[in-house]
């Protein structure tokens, strides 16, 4: 029988599913002797905490890669998904038509007025200063950031109303949802390229963030799979009412526990069946219905209530699917088991990718790029820097507030990196890495919030890094 093969590797780049041999003496931990499969992140952190610099492992008996080693940028090609320049996926479901002809974006020319060829134009305005350049640059990206807030304040103060009248008035809740729903899939088809905008923590009301969060990320990847405004607004509706059945639940088990006794885990999952008899009462659509029905549910056949597997779960609740995972990794229940964006994102197609749709996960990576919105960087210049907003067109060059101690947090503008080709990427950290000063200035976020917000293709263009 061939030796299995045998490679010393740093323990900072273990992950789980990796096979590894080892020789502990000390009584004091609860790992196999010998080689085993890493098969928990407790396993995982009493191997980093055992005080081993590097290990040996078997390529060929580990269910996956090593994490890439520091300072080397992780890259989703690398790791199987589709280059950003490849053709967008097809549409999740056959029948969902392609984006019609002629949208804003689409590189038909625009006819421009020549000012100058008119004898009553006014006189080009004077150049400004570099000063009132940046004075103004500032007043635009506040005014975005203040436009952005106080619409996802008021659609959260709308969902509060829907939540509270769904019991006892489900005709009127369902027409002002449609109406909200309504509204946010025609601001994002007005807007040609479409920007994912973090929020500060101040917008809104914490209780709605998760069903606000799926419910704009939803929307935004089904315009990533050219789903049409009538399939977006179903799709936007069950995201946005998908654990409406919770309204059912004492308020201790609104969130998922995986440590919680048998009988209150149980109790939990019956929100998807709750929330399709309260939404039958609203008088919601079959297909909305089904994303409340399925949004548990997983291709692999690992989901809730029914476990239904691939083809079997209805294209708009394999888009919820995916999207409520991923948020309910970065914003559980209990603040301190979130995880940051970009390791939200990471695990999911390293550790998860066979629960959801391949086409769905393609697109949705496609969409967020590899550092999503709220991701805490250190960029090739050594500076630490947040993700505030990403277009979702081209999600590989973000919008980023760079630590710049000299100037005043409130006074920074946000970098397009795709105007500023020096500035690169190193790594994405975890904000307790950063230095405090540092984190005070970048303000983390706590929990992720995110709304729709029209690119901003030439901000920052004319800032000096």
């Amino acid at each position: 029988m061939a030796e299995t093969t045998l490679e010393l590797i740093d323990v900072s780049r273990l992950r789980v599913g990796m096979y590894v041999q080892v020789d502990l003496h000390d009584a004091s931990h609860s790992l196999p002797t010998g080689g085993f499969l890493i098969t928990s992140d407790a396993q995982l952190a009493q191997l980093r905490a055992s005080g081993l610099k590097r290990v040996r492992y078997s390529p060929k008996q580990s269910q996956v890669a090593p994490l890439p080693e520091q300072g080397v940028v992780p890259t989703w090609s690398a790791l199987g998904v589709p280059r950003f320049d490849d053709p967008p996926p097809d549409p999740v479901a056959p029948d969902a038509p392609a984006a019609e002809e002629g949208n804003a974006g689409d590189g038909a020319a625009t006819p421009v007025d020549d000012a100058s060829a008119s004898p009553n134009a006014p006189a080009p305005e004077p150049l400004r200063s570099p000063a009132a350049q940046r004075r103004a640059l500032l007043a635009d990206q506040q005014a975005s950031l203040d436009r952005c807030e106080h619409q996802f304040s008021e659609a959260t103060r709308q969902l509060r109303g829907v939540l509270q009248n769904a019991k006892s008035n489900p005709g009127q809740a369902r027409e002002v949802a449609q109406a909200q729903v309504d509204a946010m899939v025609g601001q994002v088809a007005g807007m040609g390229e479409v920007a994912i905008r973090l929020l500060s923590e101040k917008a809104g009301q914490e209780t709605t963030f998760h069903a606000m969060n799926v419910s704009v990320l939803s929307i935004l990847l089904g315009r990533a799979l050219r789903f049409d405004d009538a399939r977006l607004a179903s799709l936007g509706m069950g995201a946005l009412l998908h654990d409406i059945g919770k309204l059912e639940l004492p308020d201790r088990l609104r969130w998922r526990d995986d440590h919680a006794p048998a009988v209150e885990r149980r109790l939990f999952q019956g929100h998807a069946a709750q929330g399709m008899t309260l939404g039958k009462k609203m008088g919601l659509p079959a297909d909305v219905l089904d994303v409340i029905a399925q949004h548990h549910e997983y291709a692999d056949g690992s989901g809730y209530p029914s476990g239904l597997k691939g083809e079997q779960i209805k294209p708009l609740a394999r888009v919820v699917a995916l999207v409520n995972q991923y948020d309910n990794l970065c914003n559980p229940g209990n603040p301190a088991q979130s995880l940051t964006p970009h390791d939200a994102l990471a695990l999911i197609f390293a550790r998860q990718r066979d629960a959801f749709d391949a086409t769905v996960l393609a697109a949705f990576i496609r969409m967020m790029g590899v550092y999503p919105p709220g991701s805490v960087l250190q960029l090739n210049d050594e500076r630490f820097a947040i993700v505030v907003s990403v277009n979702s067109d081209r999600p590989l060059k973000p919008r980023i507030l760079i630590h710049e101690p000299e100037v005043p947090s409130d006074e920074a503008l946000v970098f397009d990196l795709e105007h500023h080709p020096e500035l690169g990427i190193q790594r994405a950290i975890k904000p307790g890495q950063l230095p405090r000063a540092v984190f005070d200035y970048l303000s983390p976020r706590k929990r992720m919030c995110y709304f729709f917000e029209r690119s901003m293709a030439t901000a920052g263009r004319d800032a000096s890094p």
